[in-house]
């Protein structure tokens, strides 16, 4: 008689099994129902195969599509696979590397066959039938362990030497698992994955383009073929979320960076940005609001060098963890022979800052501080500098240069988390401000390699937990959740994912707790007990950087900022030339209220203004005619829509002035 296992079920009920029943056995016999509609399972939480044998009690829960973040994890990877056996079915001589799943889809990296060139867009409308014919076979897909010699020798065999190097690297004594698609194709893979290829929708997924890849991400190795494409588990999501892919595409900030004028990019200062007079003021506008909020809250603006000494960078503990993204130059001064420059000394390096903690430090330790001094809040926003890679740069969202809305707490032990929830609270109030009323909020946990005792981190991952709780913030309507391995070297954080008017999450504010700089750095403050203290140092900022937040705010609203932030809040616009001197005193009224104001005094139709100027993003048209200027009136209409409305002039200036008050100075 077979030996009998205790599988517990979701709704609490146990069923005594025998050892080896899967999860597909038990869906069978609950109903048919559920056996057809059956997809995997999860046995004690974790994903696995819906006919893997479960060889001991365990908790079972039955995954179906309806529980759409397991189902769309499946498909997706499925996907990949059924790319990678329909591109060799059609290429033979194609290699197969890597296959994952992203957010959003799927894509696979191959080294076409010798001879053949790269793949191209052309290539993927035939790929995508071939897919389809796949997954219309319904193929089994079965999983298999072999040994280690058996899978290099199998690769080795079919000439899959990017697979065989793969498996001849795998840790000793992990098992080797491949999945089979039907009889004739088989690929290297942990899985879980789907029963079958036809449990996948053939209209639900859509190849979107080719990139080149380096295999294991390596410039030193070959280039390789990268086909990108999504998956959904139906037609409707697939068509919704090609709907956002082209809304996207209307709010990229790079297109209308270019149509508003506010930024351009250019090869010679690679991921640094050219800011035009319209972005400046953008800028300015954003600083200045930060500003004003950072010195309600009782922050101190400081100022500290671009370049310091390579040593001050290795003392903190940013030159071992993160020298390959800075830039260092040499410390030189002539050489006696005048033959060129030399080194001062020896190791005499000069580093730009990547970030400013190092130098806030530096301040905070001039002179004495005492417990009564803190808590001591330094802001800066501060100009610096990561030599990211050329291929991970993207307009003005990922640049080399970029300033932070940067600042560091100094405070006591008891006073953290307060200091915590008042920034969140500050946090709050700003993204509101800026339009967003959607956020998420999650505690990234201590990674592998980190500074720091133990205790150390239990303490200040809890701290972060309480202040949230203080705020009542920590709860699934935030999006609260904790990210493990996710924190600093040196810190647990809390992140801030801004949610944008379609839907994408944007990570962008931050705060953690780091014990670990002021120890390596020596900070202290004289306690009440007449003692030296370490100082807890919060790491903080709002926007993070200015470049990437700009891009943020420039797609959120489709470059139709609020007035307030608007580079032209108004353009007098003139029907006929006999308009034109009382354009004139409209324009020097707006302006003399403070209203960034534009003249066109062109002899246009006015539509074709009203069109010129709704494309370049202009809160407001004023248009005056022979009327208007006999009257004294202005036809002020909002170019994000509406109608026109006929006003006095001083009215239409009251008007302005207070739509365009940021919100800070309306309260």
């Amino acid at each position: 008689m077979a030996e009998l296992i205790s599988l517990t079920l979701p709704d609490g009920s146990v069923r005594q099994l025998p050892r080896g029943t899967t999860g597909a056995d038990v869906a069978a016999s609950i109903g048919p129902g559920l056996a057809k509609a059956a997809i995997a399972a999860r046995v004690n939480g974790e994903l696995v195969d819906l006919h893997l044998p479960i060889e001991a009690d365990a908790s079972l829960a039955l995954v179906t599509p309806r529980d759409e973040a397991d189902a769309l994890e499946l498909a997706r990877h499925d996907y990949a696979h059924i790319l990678a056996e329909a591109v060799q079915a059609l290429f033979p001589g194609t290699q197969i590397t890597f296959g994952p799943s992203t957010d959003d889809g799927f894509y696979y990296d191959f080294a076409p066959a010798p001879g053949r060139g790269p793949f191209t867009e052309e290539d993927l409308p035939a790929i995508e039938a071939e897919m389809r014919k796949l997954i219309a076979a319904d193929k089994p897909l079965r999983r298999e362990v072999w040994s280690r010699e058996a899978l290099v020798e199998r690769w080795t065999q079919q000439g899959e030497s990017f697979k065989a190097e793969w498996a001849a690297e795998l840790p000793d004594g992990e098992p080797l698992t491949i999945y089979r698609s039907g009889e004739d194709w088989l690929d290297m893979c942990r899985g879980p994955h789907l029963p079958s290829t036809g449990k996948l929708d053939p209209s639900a997924f859509k190849l979107t383009r080719v990139s080149g890849a380096y295999w294991r991400g390596d410039q030193a190795n070959a280039m390789l073929s990268r086909i990108y494409g999504t998956g959904w588990l139906n037609r409707k999501q697939l068509d919704a979320h090609m709907t956002r892919l082209e809304e996207a595409a209307k709010r990229d900030h790079r297109k209308l960076g270019a149509e508003m004028d506010l930024f351009h990019l250019q090869s010679e200062a690679q991921g640094s940005v050219f800011w035009h007079p319209n972005g400046f003021i953008l800028w300015r506008q954003l600083e200045a609001y930060m500003r004003r909020r950072l010195d309600a809250a009782g922050y101190e603006e400081v100022k500290t060098p671009q370049l310091m000494d390579v040593r001050q960078w290795e003392r903190s503990g940013h030159w071992g963890k993160y020298s390959e993204n800075m830039f260092a130059v040499p410390d030189e001064v002539p050489s006696a022979d005048g033959e060129g420059p030399v080194l001062k000394g020896t190791g005499d390096m000069m580093a730009l800052k990547p970030m400013n903690c190092p130098a806030h430090i530096l301040i905070f330790k001039q002179g004495i501080k005492s417990y009564r001094d803190l808590p001591l809040k330094m802001a800066e926003f501060g100009c610096c500098h990561r030599n990211e890679p050329h291929g991970a740069l993207h307009g003005i969202m990922r640049v080399r240069q970029f300033t932070q809305d940067d600042a560091h707490i100094f405070c006591r032990e008891d006073q953290l988390v307060a200091e915590v929830k008042q920034f969140c609270d500050l946090l709050d109030s700003v993204y509101r401000d800026l339009g967003f009323t959607q956020y998420a909020i999650k505690l990234a946990l201590r990674p592998e390699k980190r500074f720091g005792s133990d205790a150390m981190w239990d303490w200040s991952e809890q701290s972060l937990r309480d202040a949230v709780a203080a705020t009542g913030r920590n709860t699934p309507e935030w999006g609260w959740e904790e990210l493990p391995g996710e924190g600093a070297f040196y810190a647990p954080k809390l992140e801030f994912h801004l949610t944008d008017a379609i839907g994408r999450t944007w990570q962008v504010g931050t705060i953690q707790t780091d014990t670990v700089l002021p120890e390596r750095l020596d900070a202290s403050y004289v306690g009440e007990d007449g003692a030296r203290h370490r100082p807890v140092m919060l790491h903080r900022a709002i926007l993070g950087t200015f470049e990437r937040f700009i891009g943020i705010l420039i797609e959120h609203h489709a470059g139709r900022f609020p007035t307030w932030l608007a580079p032209v809040q108004a353009v007098v616009a003139t029907i006929v030339s006999d308009a034109d001197d009382f354009a004139g005193t409209v324009a020097a009224a707006l302006k003399a209220a403070g209203i960034r104001t534009d003249t066109d005094l062109r002899n246009e139709k006015i539509n074709l203004k009203v069109r010129e100027h709704s494309l370049t993003k202009a809160a407001y048209m004023l248009v005056v005619g022979r009327r208007e200027a006999e009257e004294g009136t202005v036809a002020l209409r909002n170019l994000a829509g509406g109608e026109q409305k006929v006003m006095p002039l001083a009215e239409a200036v009251a008007f302005l002035q207070s739509d365009a008050l940021p919100p800070d100075l309306r309260r």
